[in-house]
């Protein structure tokens, strides 16, 4: 068992110096350099000066810069004549979208006026209802008056036939009277 935990832990160390310490299969020459510069250093007994470090982080950063440069250039060139064809691109979009954006106003005219006829069309025919409804509401009244009316009238002509009576009455007693007294 010990055997076994030993050569597993021999494979996993020899892997991680594999790793760490091989050069990677092609190095770039900014690589080596930045390697050769790290060798230098170590090899100083471990003490560097402010000034070495300075240089070496100045020209770390140079190399990266120099580097960065040369990737960007041929990506410049091809960047300004895709601008050309990305101008025309942008123009022609723009264009389309003027003329979409016109459209778009003229049919708006278009639907508001539209919405204006309807409102106003719905506005006259509240008016309408409401004057409708207002002369309902008066025909209803006068109807309602009538009827109170012809009541009116239904009891006044049975009043007259009542003091009709009355009189009447009142007239054969006065003569009875009369006789009575003679």
């Amino acid at each position: 068992m010990s055997s076994l935990y030993s050569r597993s832990k021999d494979l996993s160390s020899r892997s991680r110096k594999s790793l760490s310490d091989s050069p990677p299969s092609s190095p770039s020459p900014s690589t080596k350099t930045f390697r050769q510069d790290r060798a230098s250093r170590s090899d100083s007994s471990g003490v560097d000066s402010l000034s070495d470090r300075l240089s070496s982080r100045t020209s770390t950063y140079t190399r990266r810069e120099n580097r960065l440069a040369s990737l960007s250039k041929p990506d410049e060139d091809s960047t300004s004549k895709d601008y050309k064809k990305l101008y025309e691109d942008a123009l022609s979009e723009n264009e389309k979208l003027k003329s979409r954006l016109e459209d778009s106003k003229q049919e708006l005219t278009k639907i508001r006026s539209q919405l204006d006829r309807v409102t106003q069309k719905q506005d006259r025919i509240s008016e309408r209802s409401t004057v409708f409804e207002s002369e309902k509401r008066e025909k209803e009244a006068l109807e309602k008056r009538v009827s109170d009316m012809e009541e009116e009238l239904k009891v006044l002509t049975e009043l007259k036939s009542d003091n009709q009576r009355l009189k009447d009455e009142n007239g054969a007693l006065i003569r009875v009277i009369s006789k009575l007294s003679k």
